[in-house]
């Protein structure tokens, strides 16, 4: 029997596959296009559209050259230190009518030193608005801003220590860490905040009596301060300290209240290197011109205040609403990895 040639069979084997494998593809189609009639038919201009929409009806930008107040600014009345928010015009914004908090300090306990107006009242807004517990310190000369606080605190759901007194007085800041780690069950935030500055033309017009009661609110408060609520504050515990852009800028007639400022930024950072093993994290923020009863109290001369801030890039004065989320992200758990860091609002002009 003559043998078959070889080229043949191979033509044959391989329509043979051919067959077999249309075959099979014919049979296995139906059973993936029935799976694919199962699945949702996405529309993605449709998709597009609905995010456009949800975005334009949204989102409302803010425009900083036009939120804020600019000078000039009326003439403020005369206030004696440490001043009042309530007396100022324009009023500051603390954020009293603008914040909204969204949980981020839930159930933090946080003690504020100069609560009362200015940067602390921001802060304590702030705060209470993101959860926490709030207790402060004020001079019993500002008690009426402070009463504004409390209720603010209060309208937040939240527990509001009031803690009047002098912080030049070692004695008193032990009493105002202890008495407030007692009313909020703790500590885990300490904010020092409290501050005094008066504008002074030349050295020799600082007195000796200024110069000790500038250096004890500003650097001994916070010294003594800090040092007793090391005994409250756990691990994952925050501490912000307020400096200024005088801390490395210095204004010619806040000679004194630069360098406690300076103090601070130094405080600051070495205190971050000794507390970093401890978990306990120090950082400062150093603002620039602020429309606070610091400056209407003594901070500037009178006739200042009406072009105040208007030499800063941004043309105005910061408001202490616009650095309180600062202070909240410093506190929260959002910046577990910032420690020893100068942070700097100052409307543009350089920073630490």
């Amino acid at each position: 029997m003559k043998p078959k040639d070889p080229d043949l069979l191979r033509r044959h084997m391989v329509s043979g596959l051919s067959t077999v494998a249309v075959a099979a593809m014919g049979s296995a189609a139906p059973v993936r296009q029935s799976k694919a009639q199962t699945l949702p038919r996405v529309r993605v201009q449709d998709v597009s559209k609905t995010r456009g929409d949800i975005a334009r009806s949204s989102v409302r930008m803010k425009d900083p050259v036009t939120e804020y107040p600019r000078p000039p600014f009326p003439m403020q009345e005369k206030q004696d230190p440490p001043g009042l928010a309530s007396l100022m015009n324009p009023r500051p914004d603390h954020g009293e009518n603008s914040y909204r908090g969204s949980g981020r300090l839930a159930g933090r306990k946080a003690l504020i030193t100069g609560g009362d107006s200015g940067i602390g009242r921001a802060a304590a807004i702030a705060f209470a608005r993101e959860g926490a517990d709030v207790a402060f310190g004020y001079l019993p000369v500002e008690a009426p801003d402070a009463r504004e606080v409390v209720q603010l605190i209060r309208d937040s759901g939240r527990k509001a220590v009031p803690l009047p007194g002098d912080i030049r007085d070692e004695a008193f800041c032990t009493r105002l860490v202890d008495d407030a780690a007692r009313e909020l069950g703790g500590l885990d935030i300490l904010v020092s905040n409290a501050a005094k500055q008066v504008s002074v033309p030349t050295i020799e017009d600082i007195s000796t009596d200024l110069f000790d009661a500038t250096f004890k609110t500003n650097v001994y408060a916070m010294f003594w301060i800090v040092k007793a609520a090391l005994r409250y504050l756990p691990r994952g515990g925050s501490i912000v300290c307020t400096a200024s852009i005088n801390a490395y800028e210095p204004s010619e007639s806040s000679l004194d209240y630069a360098m406690t400022k300076a103090s601070v930024v130094n405080f600051a950072k070495g205190l971050a290197e000794q507390l970093a093993p401890r978990g306990i994290r120090v950082n400062a923020v150093a603002p620039g011109p602020l429309w606070t009863p610091l400056q209407s109290g003594g901070g500037q001369p009178l006739d200042k205040l009406v072009s105040f801030g208007e030499e800063m890039p941004m043309g105005w004065p910061g408001q202490p609403a616009e650095l309180a989320p600062i202070y909240v992200l410093l506190a929260s758990d959002e910046s577990s990895y910032a420690t020893g860091q100068v942070y700097a609002a100052v409307g543009g002009r350089g920073g630490p």
